[in-house]
């Protein structure tokens, strides 16, 4: 884990969800992970909600039985999707199959515990805020760049979520829609997404769609367009010009003072970052540049936000 320890507080128990998997773990006193473990997230079937509770009580019963000097007092809880965190509902999320469905009382009845419910990106950006990259900064965007592009948007310090509809700077146009454009149709069903252009999965796969051959991600892609393949140089010159666009936008709305990037591609390191900060200086003029940053929490930024918020019910 990047960030072993949340600092003291009441003990609590985490879960980070996914469609592979379920991270899961206990926080104790001193605010260290203790038991860390991956469990693959099991086929939900037709109760999703009601499936996914029962895995969680399974994890917890383990956990527990294991570290039994351990008393957790509250749970957090973080999932994929549309999450409406103050009623505490699921409310769609694609891979995992429910709407509307009432997780944070499925939880806390089933684990007999106060349970937080969030968004597993907001809740990223929220451990971002107190233990990572945004530590300074209270106006902040996070994108975490990888198979697809999710967001998430701290302002006065606080989570920005809209009934859980904030933050989807991934499916921000970026292009026409046909018959006057060329864009793609993103998996989402709109056209001209952003991540259908500037994520790491749409780098990858525009090159082989282009090229024929099947590249080891994207950074290899970017590798490519360094070393003077011209597809690959393309495709990269295309995904920056993208993101610079849509960090411009975001820029030139809400005035952060920060965007933290995290996720797969954040991993290109300079040639990301320079690219970035250059072109969005280009597009601004009397905006307020914001310090362009990577995360540093890692795939574990979601559980420790989920923790964070389990210790604000404790």
């Amino acid at each position: 884990m990047a960030q072993q320890t949340i600092g003291p507080g009441t003990p609590v128990i985490a879960f980070d969800v996914g469609g592979t998997d379920i991270k899961a773990a206990l926080f104790d006193a001193d605010g260290t992970a203790i038991g860390l473990r991956r469990t693959p997230t099991p086929p939900l079937g037709a109760d999703p909600a009601g499936t996914l509770i029962e895995a969680l009580a399974r994890i917890t019963a383990e956990l527990r039985a294991e570290h039994p000097h351990i008393e957790p007092q509250a749970a957090g809880f973080v999932v994929p999707g549309i999450v409406d965190a103050a009623a505490g509902i699921g409310v769609f999320a694609s891979n995992l199959g429910w709407r509307d469905a009432p997780l944070r009382a499925l939880a806390s009845e089933r684990l007999s515990l106060p349970v937080a419910l969030d968004h597993d990106v907001r809740s990223a950006s929220w451990a971002e805020h107190e233990l990572g990259g945004a530590r300074e900064h209270d106006d902040v965007v996070v994108l975490i760049i990888g198979t697809g592009i999710a967001g998430a948007i701290l302002v006065g310090g606080r989570p920005y979520a809209a009934g859980g509809y904030a933050g989807e700077i991934g499916h921000a146009p970026i292009a026409e829609a046909p018959p006057r454009g060329d864009a793609v149709r993103c998996a989402c069903g709109a056209y001209g997404c952003l991540e259908t252009v500037a994520s790491a999965g749409a780098i990858a796969r525009r090159y082989a769609a282009e090229t024929g051959a099947t590249p080891d991600g994207a950074r290899e892609v970017i590798a490519l367009a360094g070393a003077g393949d011209a597809v690959a140089a393309r495709i990269w010159d295309e995904a920056l010009d993208a993101l610079s666009l849509a960090l411009a936008q975001l820029t030139a709305v809400l005035g952060p003072q920060a965007i933290v990037i995290g996720g797969g591609l954040s991993r290109a390191g300079d040639v990301l970052f320079d690219e970035v900060r250059t072109r969005l200086a280009g597009r601004l003029s009397f905006h307020r540049m914001p310090q362009i940053v990577p995360a540093q929490l890692g795939d574990d930024a979601g559980l420790l936000g989920a923790a964070l918020h389990a210790r604000e019910l404790s």
